[in-house]
């Protein structure tokens, strides 16, 4: 409350005050709040695991949000209208379940009792396409935080699609993005890189209630964490609220619903709600410890805090039906918000005909007609790296795609990922040259881990398709991301170039060995490495088509575009692998290699045929999707009839056997890089003609 009001209204009055169009908070409210914390500690003893503490605590938090600030209707989960919520202390599910329970979003009082048990609809943290109502999946801290961030940066992009000349906050495509994060969020790198990101944006429909309650697994959080976390998110440009506790440790509702209020009129900038709470209150032994953090309370404890709640301790999952009424009516009120949003919908439906035309196919996340015809085709001749192929393929499908946008970790010049002519992603009050709050290129800074979070919250948002880049070995810093993707199955585009010892003297802290392997290990992930430029335009094409998480690795050195008049098509990308070049006779040996690697393959097989053995060559631009194929297909293109088979890929061998075989065999790299050229590595580390060609016929003999 503010110091300088003389006679503070109280609670029920402020809630008048605050959300005239509610009812005043009531008696109903504070036993619905009160059942919220029983049911997290009820829940989590039945499983005999989880975490009740933070439930319990931010129940009048949640139910507060739910209830009365965030814009949703419970009938309809992808309402394009609605706030969106996130979890990003995912170990917290109860939170969330408990007032999708409440709210009438599917999840009934039957799931909270199979919380984290096989098949339910309560799994131990939020899983996106399980739940309804759940907006993305958290667990990982940090990342929901990022998620929240590149939502909001969607929502602001989207309306720049849909009703660009609405003022900010006006149209009725703004909606506010809601986040309930932690103490572990927030000493997460990923959330720090993240919100000076969105400070620099001015993301002002950006809200984040943070849960300060000082307590981790390791017990007090300033044995790690001392820093001024109010000042840190204020040196990055967000409004900071700070709500204390009660004097009994509850929540104070009504500064809290100030805050609320406040982050909700507030539209230049993002709000940070700073919420001290006591875990696990109002437990009379747990409150306050660790222990409360990850562990059931156990029977005895619960008994005590719900004697203390005024609650029948013999009773489990209770939920008294004038409660449970009480709280089901959030989706009337929805419903009403609903409506009123249908009619200006409508309005503008029949004010704006072609955007409205967009949005349809947008959220069918279908592609324009003939849209394939603006993919570039390479003409043979002259060599080109495919970092560059990908630059121009890029700006070409900009030209037909207004819902694709994307940028870099600050090298958009260096793994061309930029869109000439977009404007760059920045708030309108930027200075900066060829700013634009829907601009198409998006400056990430030097934040990979964020990145890749903020694409996954992108794609999440629904109606863009973004891509974003940086080197190959820093896909490091972004697994994080490219796992949750391939989790949650979004159509993610990870661009990383100077894929292998062929950057050259940049050297080993730059140079990718393990990376493709490492990547390829991850379930769900198509990884994609073109060996020329029209096998980069044919990648593009079945990234859009196919709307799934990929990754597309490119060289920074230039390499031969194949003259497919004597090679085969490179429409065989579609199928992850295909016969590039056929043996002159029935093949005694197979040549499988990827990216810049098929060149040296090349080669070899013209040394072999001159030798008199007859050899294939096997472009295999994406093992995953190969896998896919029909076992017929894959042993037309690789027969096991054949033994002899070599793979050649500047990287770890590691997941190459199936493919190759007991007696096949491995041109690979199984140790770091070196500072020097290209070419001198390459040699250096065996990727020769006669390596290959020795390879091979040890194997025949």
């Amino acid at each position: 409350m503010d110091k300088h009001m003389a006679n503070p209204p109280s609670r029920k009055e402020w809630m008048k005050m605050t959300n005239p169009s509610l009812s005043p908070w009531s008696e109903l409210d504070d036993r619905a709040v009160t059942y919220a914390r029983a049911l997290a500690m009820d829940a989590v003893q039945k499983v005999g695991n989880g975490h009740p503490g933070t439930a319990m605590a931010l129940a009048p938090v949640a139910y507060a949000l739910f209830q009365r600030h965030l814009v949703h209707d419970p009938s309809d989960p992808q309402w394009l209208g609605r706030d969106r919520f996130i979890l990003s202390c995912g170990h917290s599910s109860l939170t969330l379940y408990t007032q999708l329970f409440f709210s009438g979003y599917g999840v009934e009082l039957s799931d909270l009792k199979e919380f984290r048990t096989w098949g339910a609809l309560t799994p131990g943290h939020p899983e996106y396409g399980h739940t309804a109502g759940v907006e993305t999946t958290t667990g990982p801290l940090g990342a929901g935080v990022a998620n929240a961030v590149g939502m909001a940066m969607a929502a602001r992009y989207e309306k720049g699609l849909l009703d660009p000349d609405a003022g900010l906050g006006e149209s009725l495509f703004d909606h506010r993005i809601w986040v309930i994060c932690s103490d572990g969020d927030l000493q997460e790198g990923v959330s720090a890189e993240a919100s000076s990101l969105a400070g620099t944006q001015e993301l002002g429909l950006l809200n984040m209630i943070y849960d300060d309650n000082r307590i981790s697994i390791e017990g007090d959080t300033h044995v790690a964490f001392t820093e001024d976390v109010s000042a840190r998110y204020r040196a990055y440009g967000w409004e900071v609220l700070e709500v204390a506790t009660q004097p009994d440790g509850n929540v104070d509702l009504v500064a809290l619903e100030k805050a609320m209020t406040s982050a909700r009129n507030q539209i230049l900038k993002p709000t940070l709600i700073r919420l001290k709470t006591v875990i696990a209150w109002p437990a009379p032994s747990a409150k306050g410890t660790s222990a409360s953090h990850g562990s059931a309370l156990g029977e005895k404890e619960i008994a005590e805090t719900k004697k203390v709640m005024g609650l029948n301790p013999d009773e489990h999952f209770a939920m008294p039906d004038e409660v449970l009424s009480h709280v089901r009516a959030v989706k009337t009120r929805g419903a009403a918000a609903r409506e009123t949003w249908d009619q200006k919908f409508s309005q503008w439906q029949t004010s704006s005909p072609d955007k409205a035309a967009l949005l349809t196919r947008l959220q069918g996340r279908t592609l324009p007609t003939g849209w394939e015809g603006a993919i570039p085709e390479f003409p043979a001749g002259k060599e080109l790296s495919t970092r560059k192929a990908s630059g121009n393929v890029i700006q070409k499908i900009s030209e037909i795609l207004p819902e694709f946008w994307g940028g870099s970790a600050d090298l958009a010049e260096s793994n061309n990922t930029t869109i000439e002519g977009g404007g760059s992603f920045l708030p309108a009050s930027s200075a900066m040259k060829n700013a634009s709050p829907y601009g198409r290129i998006v400056h990430f800074g030097i934040r990979e881990h964020a990145m890749g979070s903020i694409l996954n919250g992108i794609t999440l948002h629904g109606l863009t398709r973004t891509f974003a880049g940086t080197f190959l070995v820093f896909s490091d810093y972004m697994r994080p991301s490219a796992r949750l993707a391939s989790l949650m199955k979004l159509g993610v585009t990870f661009v990383w170039s100077h894929d292998s010892i062929g950057l050259g003297e940049d050297g080993p802290t730059h140079q990718p060995v393990e990376h493709i392997a490492a990547l390829r290990a991850i379930p769900g992930l198509a990884v994609i490495r073109p060996a020329d430029a029209n096998e980069v335009a044919e990648s593009w094409k079945e990234i859009l088509k196919r709307d799934e998480p990929c990754a597309i690795l490119l060289s920074r050195q230039n390499l031969p575009v194949f003259d497919r008049t004597d090679f085969a098509p490179a429409s065989g990308v579609a199928k992850g692998a295909y016969i590039l070049k056929e043996a002159s006779a029935p093949a005694q040996a197979i040549l499988i290699a990827t990216g810049s690697e098929i060149a040296l393959a090349v080669q070899a097989q013209i040394a072999l045929e001159a030798d008199g053995i007859p050899t294939r060559v096997v472009s295999a631009p994406c093992l995953e999707w190969f896998a896919e194929q029909t076992e017929q297909y894959r042993e037309s293109v690789i027969p096991t009839t054949v033994s002899t088979r070599i793979s050649i890929e500047a990287g770890i061998a590691m997941g190459w056997r199936d493919l190759v075989g007991d007696r096949g065999g491995s041109i690979s790299l199984e140790h770091f890089g070196a500072s020097a050229s290209a070419n001198v590595l390459f040699k250096e580390f065996g990727f020769t003609q006669e390596a290959v060609v020795s390879a091979v016929k040890m194997r025949l003999k």
